[in-house]
């Protein structure tokens, strides 16, 4: 049985602790950017979104109408920057739309 700590630690600490020991992050970074995504773009542009997931520090998104991909892949940079002030940290380097 291992001994308890009796260190007080806070919840943040240990949470953060948690997601670094069992490497938690990438699929919290995965959830976040969706979000992000969803609550950025509105519902003009998420009911053409049909699947948006993250690969390393590559956002891919799979849209059904070809005329938003081509209207959405001049401001690829723009959405990248907007997804990483949103989300407070660079997760996003490149936005690839398919």
């Amino acid at each position: 049985m291992s001994k308890r700590q009796n260190d007080h630690l806070p919840i943040s600490d240990i949470l953060k602790s948690f997601v670094e020991t069992n490497k938690l992050e990438h699929g919290l970074n995965d959830v976040q950017v969706r979000e992000a995504w969803a609550e950025l773009m509105g519902s003009g542009v998420n009911n053409y979104t049909d699947k948006v997931y993250l690969q390393g520090s590559k956002l891919f998104v799979n849209l059904s109408s070809s005329v938003l991909r081509e209207e959405l892949s001049y401001g690829k940079d723009k959405i990248c920057k907007m997804l990483n002030e949103h989300l407070g940290k660079a997760i996003v380097t490149e936005v690839i739309l398919k």
